[in-house]
């Protein structure tokens, strides 16, 4: 499948071009690079924005394209993970809270509800889109921040009917959430056989395979990598293993906005959308207000 045919190429929102460059700078930055250094990374952010007036490359294409930039300007291996220590750092936070968490879970007359609550504010805990969180601050208010769109009769109906499903991961520090919430389901629907997925190789703060076995992802429930080197699911660029899985999973739960902005357009009712919008942008694309949380089921086109 091209990537022209699953997006229905229509060019990078010219709203994403600031943020871009900004991720850029931060990542940059990050790494120690220095001014003239940065200054190359930049450029190589705004050449392949222009480029993609006219090329069937997405956002996420991008950040890897600038991330690659970045680790050959500093001369490290293609494994070297920038957001290496804020991640740990995020983990270790969040497993720091999650125990408080779990109680206003465990305290709910809807533990599942709660649990997705949770893990859907969870999501703020991004790099990519914010360029900076306070993750200690964001943590306090995980349990009061409201959903404005809420498929949440739609997503229990397709759990009693599913045997399979498939948890798309997104970033460190999220990830510590997403796991009572598959605990939930576990509870609620003893039946469910479910595998998370987290990205093949390290990019901005988003989970890599190694990241979930930090926070005792892989002891809860079976884990693969999708074969993404992106920050979100690329189909056509993923890897066979995960396709024979995406393919048969029954019902899938799609976390953040890099697997938002990639599979909402393949119009999957299996898909439901779990995240916090974090700009204007995605409040048009979802249309949900900002700052707000989505269960979303994708619709057919």
């Amino acid at each position: 499948m091209s990537i022209e045919k699953h997006h229905d190429w229509k060019g990078i929102a010219s709203d994403c071009y600031p943020c871009s460059i900004n991720q850029a700078k931060a990542a940059s930055r990050l790494a120690g690079l220095d001014e003239e250094q940065t200054r190359r990374i930049i450029s190589v952010a705004e050449t392949e924005l222009k480029n993609s007036r006219t090329t069937p490359i997405l956002v996420q294409h991008i950040v890897r394209r600038v991330t690659d930039a970045i680790i050959c300007e500093k001369e490290e291996s293609p494994d070297f993970d920038i957001y290496r220590e804020i991640k740990r750092q995020s983990n270790d936070l969040a497993l720091s809270s999650v125990g408080k968490f779990q109680k206003i879970i465990d305290g709910s007359s809807s533990p599942l509800e709660k649990a997705i609550q949770i893990a859907s504010a969870a999501n703020i805990i991004d790099f990519g889109a914010n360029h900076s969180v306070d993750v200690e601050e964001e943590l306090r208010s995980l349990s009061d921040i409201a959903f404005d769109c809420y498929n949440i009769t739609e997503f229990r109906n397709r759990l009693a009917g599913s045997s399979t499903l498939l948890y798309l991961c997104d970033n460190c520090g999220e990830i510590v959430f997403d796991m009572p919430l598959i605990r939930e389901i576990q509870s609620e629907y003893p039946d469910i056989r479910i595998t998370a997925v987290f990205r093949d190789k390290a990019i901005i703060n988003d989970a890599t395979l190694e990241d979930a076995e930090a926070v005792g992802f892989t002891s809860l429930v079976p884990c693969i990598s999708s074969g993404s080197v992106y920050p979100g699911t690329v189909l056509p660029e993923t890897s066979n293993e995960f396709r024979k899985l995406y393919d048969s999973a029954d019902i899938i739960i799609s976390k953040g906005q890099g697997n938002f902005e990639t599979l909402l357009p393949t119009g999957d009712k299996r898909i439901f959308f779990l995240l916090r919008i974090k700009c204007e942008y995605m409040a048009q694309l979802s249309g949900v207000k900002k700052d707000y949380l989505v269960l979303m089921q994708g619709q057919e086109k």
